[in-house]
């Protein structure tokens, strides 16, 4: 399960919004504690397996300061 706080997921959004510019911003609204309904919504909308959001989520968060996607 993913933890993300509200500054963490800002700058993981803008980076999710660079590499797959067809999101909206519906679809990367988010709410503290609603992680799991994020990830299924993001893999649905990408068409991935929720293993690969996570993976792709935490990359991101785990050097927050990188402009790496």
């Amino acid at each position: 399960m993913l933890k993300i706080n509200e500054e963490q997921w800002q700058i993981a959004k803008e980076k999710l919004r660079r590499k797959y510019n067809h999101l909206s911003d519906e679809d990367l609204a988010f709410q503290a504690g609603e992680e799991d309904k994020l990830i299924n919504k993001l893999a649905q909308r990408l068409r991935r397996n929720p293993s690969y959001i996570l993976f792709t989520i935490g990359k991101e968060i785990q050097d927050i300061n990188s402009n790496r996607l």
